[in-house]
């Protein structure tokens, strides 16, 4: 077994705001594993707001480089490695070259007869009418998320609501709000038939949600990052966001797919930005979840080649096996 590990960067189209950060690149890592004629390859982003960097990925996976290149399998990584975009990429690259040695899809491997499935277009924080164009721009896509800050909320929801009436909309605060802020938002929230609100308040202030009577289900994504968070944290969630950057891949997200049906949670998939090599194993996540939201490739001036397709209502294919599984 060979490992390479690659920093790959990847320009937006234009800045992604969102609460306390502004996206302009993709950097990425990508690994590649190869076993005589066969290669599997993974990509990560990392996690940003933790430090997961290029730089900090790229040590991590030299770290484990000789125990890969000597043979270590798929579920051994998984005490190798910390959850995060490290094993992410090299996790998925397992995936991806088992595919390629058995002749199987990933479908195939699973045992899942895959649907289509439709994402999500985002749409980062701007002013009312910059968020309210880019809706329009966005009127292909039946399904939008709305960034939002403490500033102008409703303001801006709003502006996206009228310019777009047909849309499901589904925010995403980031941890942008108090308690106090949510309890005064959400009878606005529901006029303006917002389907579901994803981290509202900060990480680590969950408990905060006790005795909120909520109209609208509401989500964790920085709250729960992996398994290990899981039973101390979604108690306080009707929605669990899996991103494999946060959990350290395909094998652990699965585990939370389990984890969270058994709790009768409804489930979304998510994304750090990423390229369709990013995108491939969340379509597996997204067989299993109510909200998908895979719409990395589409902040990218370029997508990888062989990457998914982007069709009207946010249709996306199915993940070509020359890309990923």
């Amino acid at each position: 077994m060979e490992m390479l590990v690659e920093k790959r960067n990847f320009p937006l189209h234009s800045p992604f705001v969102i609460t306390g950060y502004t996206f302009t690149e993709l950097e990425a890592v990508w690994v590649t594993l190869t076993e005589g004629e066969h290669r599997g390859r993974g990509e990560a982003c990392g996690i940003y707001y933790l430090g997961d960097t290029q730089d900090s990925m790229m040590v991590q996976l030299e770290q484990v480089r000789s125990v890969v290149e000597s043979g270590a399998k798929r579920l051994d990584i998984q005490d190798f490695l910390p959850a995060g975009g490290a094993r992410n990429a090299l996790d998925c690259a397992y995936w991806d070259l088992e595919c390629k040695v058995s002749g199987q899809t990933i479908w195939q491997v699973l045992g899942i007869a895959p649907h289509e499935l439709s994402t999500v277009a985002t749409i980062g924080i701007g002013t009312p009418n910059e968020m309210a164009t880019r809706a329009l721009e966005l009127s292909d896509f039946a399904h939008l998320k709305v960034k939002l800050d403490d500033h102008l909320p409703i303001e801006r929801l709003r502006a996206v609501r009228d310019a777009r009436p047909d849309a499901e909309l589904v925010i995403d605060v980031n941890q942008g709000w108090s308690r106090g802020s949510l309890e005064e938002y959400l009878p606005n929230l529901e006029k303006l038939g917002v389907a579901m609100v994803e981290q509202p308040l900060p990480r680590g202030d969950d408990t905060s949600l006790i005795g909120i009577e909520s109209p609208i289900p509401i989500g964790a994504d920085e709250s729960l990052m992996n398994l290990a968070e899981y039973d101390a944290v979604a108690p306080f969630y009707d929605v669990i966001n899996i991103k494999l950057d946060k959990c350290g891949g395909l094998t652990e997200a699965l585990e939370i797919v389990k984890r969270a049906e058994a709790d009768g949670k409804k489930l979304m998939v998510g994304n750090m930005t990423g390229t369709s090599l990013s995108m491939a194993p969340s379509y597996v996540i997204g067989q299993f979840c109510e909200f998908v939201d895979i719409d990395g490739p589409l902040l990218l001036e370029c997508d990888i080649d062989q990457g998914l397709e982007y069709f009207d209502g946010g249709r996306v294919s199915l993940p070509s096996p020359r890309l990923w599984g």
